[in-house]
């Protein structure tokens, strides 16, 4: 992914992606931020390519959970192939990797 700044927060690695009711074992590469002008935190990123994900998508499936190691998961959407079979996905609030917890009553 291109254009992550310093500011970003993100994982690649393997994954699991619950997508039309079947958890498919993936790797993912997935940043995301907190956005201060809707106060939500939105992520996105690919999950490369596999059949079952492929396959749900084009029966018309785009909510998809990933959940990275650690127990971190989030759900998104799954957007259509790339050039090279894998899927962009895109969510807004909890990402599927760990990020920093922030203290709004600290300083």
């Amino acid at each position: 992914m291109s254009g992550m700044g310093d500011d970003e927060e993100e994982y690649r690695g393997p994954a699991v992606v619950v997508v039309g009711g079947t958890e498919t074992e993936v790797e993912v590469h997935v940043a995301g931020h907190f956005d201060p002008l809707t106060g939500a935190y939105r992520w996105t990123g690919r999950i490369a390519a596999d059949p079952a994900v492929s396959a749900a998508r084009a029966a018309g499936t785009t909510a998809v959970r990933i959940r990275t190691p650690g127990g971190h998961e989030g759900e998104g959407v799954l957007g259509d192939p790339n050039l090279w079979g894998g899927h962009p996905v895109s969510g807004t609030g909890r990402p599927p990797f760990p990020v920093p917890e922030v203290d709004p009553t600290e300083d």
